[in-house]
């Protein structure tokens, strides 16, 4: 009775000594998984896309295990985050296309993309000049970050146009040309340095007409030209001071009729330019020719050249009207045809004289 008494308390000590063990080791199994529950956790986290980043990235198409994922940071040049910008995704096709925009961070992710596959990133933002990658090719599993998504600023283009009319640049170059002087002195009003030259208005051609003909310096030529015409009793006025005041009177109308006709009425009606256009450049033949054709050669107001039938017209005409006021004994058509030729003959040396010699002595002329 004892000895069975003694048995069933070792039998009952055995199964006390039993469950303490399982205890034991069911608490380590459990202290194990905590702990490595708490080691693993953050690595799971850090894994894991915020819901923004979620909602931010975009799935395209290779969803197996190796497929690819491309992320990124879009800053402006200081460094500054870019939200709501327009990141587009190309792929080798044209249906490859997929588009998102970055979030408040200025984040953007493709994700499930196919490695060895070319891709190309063009970044769009307001204010920004856009942004383009060279070819993007993923390796299996790669989660690639980019890091130069940085935006230039735009560049802003400021374009002034001024227009000028035809006629503000014509009254602008007869402006200049009135402050043409020889030496500082003696006019040289018909005379355009100007490669580009504005037509004439009628206006503006009488207004040069008037301008030479009632300058001082013209009225002392014709003095000197009639002291001449003394010196060579021509024409066949007598001497003394009444025939060199009618001398003074016969040049000065032949100067002003000539100016007048040639260089103002018969332009403005047959739309044609009184001035002698500098050429400067070219072989010494080529000018020559350009200055000897002055007096039968001119600009129309429409840049074509035709016959100076204004230079022509305007000697013959006044020396028409020469004929009024000549001595009765100069009178007839020897006299006309004379005074024509000696206008052509000025005309000609005017043109060789300007072309070759007055300009580097003209004062305020253009360089």
């Amino acid at each position: 009775m004892v000895s069975e008494v003694h048995n069933d308390k070792g039998e009952s000590l055995d199964m006390h000594r039993h469950a303490i063990g399982l205890s034991k080791a069911l608490r380590l199994f459990l202290l194990a998984g905590g702990l490595a529950s708490v080691l693993t956790a953050p690595m799971l986290a850090q894994n894991v896309p915020s819901a923004q980043e979620q909602a931010t990235a975009q799935y395209v198409s290779y969803p197996q295990e190796q497929a690819a994922t491309i992320a990124a940071t879009v800053t402006d040049p200081n460094g500054g985050t870019i939200p709501s910008a327009t990141v587009v995704l190309q792929g080798p096709e044209s249906s490859d296309r997929y588009t998102i925009t970055t979030n408040e961070r200025g984040f953007f992710e493709f994700r499930d993309l196919t490695p060895a596959t070319p891709y190309q990133l063009t970044i769009r933002a307001a204010g920004f000049a856009d942004w383009s990658s060279s070819a993007i090719v993923l390796e299996p599993s790669q989660y690639k970050i980019l890091s130069d998504c940085r935006l230039r600023l735009a560049e802003v283009q400021t374009s002034v146009n001024v227009h000028y009319s035809s006629e503000e640049v014509a009254a602008e170059q007869v402006a200049a040309q009135e402050k043409q002087r020889v030496f500082g002195v003696i006019p040289n009003f018909y005379v355009s340095y100007d490669h580009n030259p504005a037509p004439l208005t009628p206006k503006l051609k009488f207004q040069l007409a008037m301008k030479l003909s009632t300058d001082p310096v013209t009225a002392l030529g014709v003095g000197l030209v009639a002291g001449i015409r003394q010196a060579a009793d021509s024409p066949n006025f007598q001497q003394g001071a009444k025939g060199y005041g009618q001398r003074f009177g016969v040049t000065a109308a032949n100067s002003f009729t000539g100016i007048l006709i040639g260089g103002a009425i018969l332009p403005s009606l047959l739309h044609q330019d009184p001035r002698y256009f500098y050429q400067g450049t070219g072989t010494t033949k080529s000018r020559l020719f350009h200055a000897l054709s002055y007096p039968f050669i001119c600009p129309g107001d429409n840049g074509h050249l035709q016959p100076n039938y204004s230079s022509l017209g305007g000697d013959l005409i006044a020396a028409g009207i020469s004929n009024a006021y000549y001595p009765q004994s100069n009178r007839g058509a020897s006299l006309v045809l004379s005074n024509f030729a000696i206008g052509i003959a000025e005309h000609a040396l005017t043109g060789l004289a300007q072309e070759f010699l007055l300009r580097r002595f003209t004062s305020r002329a253009e360089k």
